[in-house]
């Protein structure tokens, strides 16, 4: 699998929820399905089989987070030395058609939350962006149609 990039703080979210699974919901599920067991047939007891499922998606998603963080390259943003945009960037653009400031920084695809005013990498503004430099223009297409951007600023904090 493909070395996956990931800022600290997402990597910590990450281990965060893992440790969530492991060390309460998991034990949580199993007492339920003990539970469900005592009561007797478990042919037909719903309170069995929703218990079994969620322990089947605790079970997925633990191993999920155990994949991603195996593979993820860990990037602190404030280590990074560029004069272009790379990975962990925070941005400052001007929407050049509505005059309008945007800042957002760009993270991994697990961290992206545009509340927050992350984007992933994969985003089509951010493959647009990664490599330019402040003062370039670049050219973003989306679903809702191709917008002009200048690069503004960019800082790595």
């Amino acid at each position: 699998m493909e070395k996956q990039p990931m800022t600290l703080r997402g990597k910590a979210q990450l281990e965060q929820e893992l440790r969530n699974l492991i060390t309460i919901e998991r034990p949580q599920v199993i007492r339920a399905i003990e539970e469900a067991r005592a009561q007797g047939d478990i042919s037909e007891n719903a309170e069995y089989e929703a218990a079994k499922d969620r322990q089947s998606f605790i079970e997925g998603r633990i191993a999920e987070l155990q994949a991603k963080l195996a593979n993820a390259e860990v990037i602190d943003p404030r280590l990074i030395k560029s004069d272009r945009v790379v990975f962990g960037a925070t941005v400052t653009l001007l929407d050049l058609e509505e005059q309008e400031k945007v800042t957002f920084q760009i993270v991994g695809t697990d961290e992206a939350n545009v509340k927050e005013h992350k984007i992933s990498i994969l985003s089509p503004l951010a493959r647009a962006i990664i490599g330019k430099t402040k003062g370039d223009v670049v050219l973003v297409q989306s679903p809702r149609g191709d917008k002009e951007y200048e690069i503004l600023h960019f800082e790595f904090i």
